[in-house]
């Protein structure tokens, strides 16, 4: 083992790997791109290891991904009730255990478990954990798991570590754009990805369903009496009446953070069941995880979600109130 702290970490998720033949390997609840990108990259690299990995999801996955390779293998409870065997458990992108949803069911009481995140609010709840709060992405982390293992990534691995860095750093125009987040891009530009044909796919087309439910969310675009918070909601109706699914509520939320002069952004989501999800998102003022970590939730200082109980106008009350309270 290394007395490198980072080393050491890798050392210990490379030997879990080792230990096991069998993995389940999962992400948090409604995947986003890293989430989905990090799982089949977690995949790819037990396959190199000669393991077995059966890849699932509590959610329905977003379909824009479909492109990645190993994504029409990941099993989602939602359409699948599927009987498993496997001897440990990847946690990975899993901001905390809660957010593995109801795949957690499936694991056995003494669950081995390995926690792969770069989430701050992570308490790490794995048997070996890799929390690096540093990272842009959880597949950053992953970049540096395969290349320490001694593999390197072929055109449809480096794709999907592309994608999840793509994905959760905007376009690489977020803050957490670092040198280092740009020179894997421009390992895995190397490598034959195209970048160029990611971003016109994941960042700028659109579903008209998408168009119709941003249409929707943006007539309903409220400030407050100062301008410093901006929030939008969805209805459990809004959906199907645009014809949308779930993975179309992403990046709503910027429209009310990108406003001038707003500091937080909030995109409220009414559930079938009447509570209410909401994201949030900070331009630098406001640490939105700990105003979500107050909630229930988690995330990161600048990106986070919790969810309330509804009904909606109360739920939408006691979140922009506390997110007021934050920014005095």
């Amino acid at each position: 083992m290394s007395s490198n702290p980072i080393t050491q970490q890798l050392d210990e998720a490379l030997a879990f790997m080792k230990d096991n033949a069998s993995f389940l390997v999962v992400s948090h609840v409604q995947p986003d791109g890293d989430a989905i990108s990090s799982t089949v990259v977690v995949g790819w690299l037990l396959q190199r290891l000669g393991k077995k990995a059966i890849m699932i999801n509590e959610s329905e996955l977003p379909s824009r991904l479909q492109y990645l390779r190993g994504f029409d293998e990941i099993i989602s409870l939602k359409q699948q009730q599927p009987e498993l065997s496997f001897d440990a458990v990847i946690a990975v992108d899993c901001a905390d255990y809660r957010r593995i949803g109801d795949v957690a069911a499936l694991f056995p009481e003494d669950c081995k478990l390995l926690n792969i995140d770069h989430h701050p609010t992570n308490n790490g709840f794995g048997t070996v954990n890799v929390i690096w709060p540093e990272a842009a992405a959880t597949v950053e982390i992953l970049y540096d798991l395969i290349i320490h293992a001694g593999f390197v990534p072929d055109q449809e691995c480096a794709g999907a570590v592309y994608t999840g860095l793509l994905t959760d750093t905007g376009g690489f125009r977020y803050s957490n754009t670092t040198p280092r987040v740009m020179e894997i891009a421009a390992s895995l530009l190397a490598l034959g990805v195209s970048g160029s044909q990611l971003a016109d796919h994941l960042l700028e087309k659109m579903t008209i369903a998408k168009l119709k439910l941003l249409q929707t969310a943006l007539a309903r675009l409220t400030f407050s009496d100062d301008l410093k918070i901006g929030w939008l909601y969805i209805g459990k109706e809004d959906l199907a009446q645009c014809g949308a699914v779930s993975e179309d509520l992403e990046g709503i939320v910027n429209y009310a953070l990108n406003v001038d002069g707003v500091e937080v952004g909030i995109l409220f989501k009414e559930t079938n069941d009447g509570a209410v999800k909401a994201s949030m998102r900070s331009a630098g003022k406001a640490d939105v995880a700990a105003i979500a970590q107050s909630f229930g939730g988690g995330g990161h200082v600048r990106a986070s979600g919790c969810r309330l109980e509804g009904p909606l106008p109360d739920a939408m009350g006691s979140l922009v109130d506390a997110v007021r309270k934050a920014l005095v």
